[in-house]
C-alpha cells in the first residue's frame, strides 16, 4: 500500500502541474497575445470552466501526503512554510482576478484584472519552480526527521539558491509553452495564429537551450526534454495543436515524475546527512491508516477523474477570438 499511495501522490502532482500549468500559461499570455479586450477575454474563457477544478489536484496532492506520509508532509510544510504562504496568497489573487474579471464594467477594469492574473500567475510559476528544485535538492533534516535551523534562512534559504532559480526559469518556460499550445488548441482566429507562432518559437528555442544544457551536464532527462520541446514546436508549426500540447504535457509530466523518483525510495533528501533522509517506509502512516484511506481513495478518486474528463469533453469546442458579426 505504501507504493500505491506514493504513486497516487505523484499522480496528483503530475495532474496539478500539467493542468494548472496551462492555466498559468494562459494567464501569462492572455494580455500579451490578446490585442484587444475581446481577444483577452477569449483567452480567459478557454480556462474559465477548468481552472478551479484543476486546483483540486493541489488539494489532493497535499491531502494525500498528509494522510499517507505524515512525516514527509511535516518536513515539507515546516521547512518551506514562508514560500507556501506566499504561494497561497498568490493563488488567492489569481482566483479573485479570474472570478471578478467579468463583474465590473469597462475595459479599464478588465485590464486591471488581466494584469493581476498575469502577475499572480508569474509569481506562482516562479515559486513552484523553486519549490520543486528544493524538493529535489532536499532540506536540512536531522536524525529525528525535523527540519533544523531558524529564522528566514530556514524557510527561505532552500528557494533562494542558484538551483532554485534555474527551477523557476524552467517552470516559467514550461508554463509558457503549455499555455501557447493550449491556446492554439482551444481558440480560433487571430489568437490561435499568434499562439501557434509563439509555440513554434518557444519549442525551437527551448530545444536548443535544453540540448546545450543536456550535453554540458550529461543529463539524459534534459536531452529527452529537448526532444519533446522540439517536437512540440515542430507540431505547432504544422498545425497539429493537439499533438503539440500532448508533447509539452508529456515533458512536464516526466519532469515532475523525475523530481519525485530519481532518489529511489528516498522521498526527501537530508542535506545534513544522507542517512537521515526520509524514505517512503519511514515517512508512511501506519498500515491501519493506509488501509482506511485506501477504501476512501477507491471510492473518491475514480469519480473525480471521471467528472473532470467529462467537463473537458463538454467544453471541448474552440473559443472564437475573432469578432463574429451579429
Amino acid at each position: 500500500m505504501i507504493t500505491f499511495w506514493f504513486s497516487v501522490v505523484v499522480l496528483a502532482w503530475v495532474l496539478f502541474f500539467v493542468l494548472e500549468g496551462f492555466d498559468f500559461g494562459v494567464g501569462l499570455l492572455g494580455p500579451v497575445l490578446g490585442r484587444d479586450d475581446h481577444e483577452r477575454g477569449a483567452a480567459v474563457r478557454t480556462i474559465g470552466p477548468f481552472w478551479d477544478g484543476n486546483e483540486v489536484w493541489l488539494v489532493a496532492a497535499i491531502g494525500v501526503t498528509f494522510a499517507a506520509f505524515p512525516a514527509w508532509y511535516s518536513a515539507l510544510l515546516s521547512g518551506l512554510y514562508l514560500p507556501m504562504v506566499v504561494l497561497l496568497l498568490l493563488l488567492a489573487v489569481r482566483g479573485v482576478a479570474l472570478e471578478f474579471r467579468g463583474k465590473g464594467d469597462g475595459e479599464r477594469y478588465r485590464r486591471r484584472a488581466d494584469a493581476a492574473l498575469a502577475v499572480s500567475s508569474l509569481g506562482i510559476v516562479g515559486v513552484w519552480g523553486a519549490l520543486l528544485a528544493a524538493f529535489a535538492h532536499g532540506l536540512a533534516i536531522d536524525a529525528d526527521g525535523n527540519v533544523v535551523g531558524g529564522g528566514f534562512d530556514r524557510t527561505l534559504g532552500p528557494v533562494l539558491t542558484p538551483a532554485a532559480g534555474l527551477g523557476a526559469l524552467a517552470a516559467l518556460y514550461a508554463a509558457l509553452l503549455l499555455g501557447a499550445t493550449f491556446l492554439s488548441l482551444r481558440t480560433s482566429g487571430p489568437l490561435r495564429r499568434r499562439a501557434r507562432t509563439l509555440a513554434r518559437w518557444l519549442g525551437t528555442g527551448g530545444a536548443v537551450a535544453l540540448l546545450v544544457a543536456g550535453v554540458s551536464t550529461g543529463s539524459g532527462l534534459t536531452l529527452v526534454a529537448a526532444v519533446l520541446a522540439f517536437a512540440a514546436g515542430l507540431l505547432a508549426r504544422t498545425g497539429r495543436e493537439a499533438l503539440a500540447f500532448a508533447a509539452t504535457a508529456a515533458g512536464v509530466a516526466g519532469a515532475v515524475i523525475a523530481v519525485f523518483t530519481t532518489r529511489g525510495p528516498v522521498v526527501l533528501h537530508s542535506t545534513l546527512d544522507p542517512a537521515w533522509a526520509l524514505t517512503r517506509d519511514s515517512a508512511a502512516a501506519t498500515p491501519q491508516a493506509l488501509e482506511l484511506i485506501t477504501w476512501a481513495g477507491l471510492l473518491i478518486l475514480p469519480g473525480v477523474l471521471a467528472y473532470q474528463a467529462y467537463s473537458y469533453w463538454v467544453f471541448r469546442r474552440r473559443v472564437a477570438s475573432e469578432r463574429v458579426p451579429s
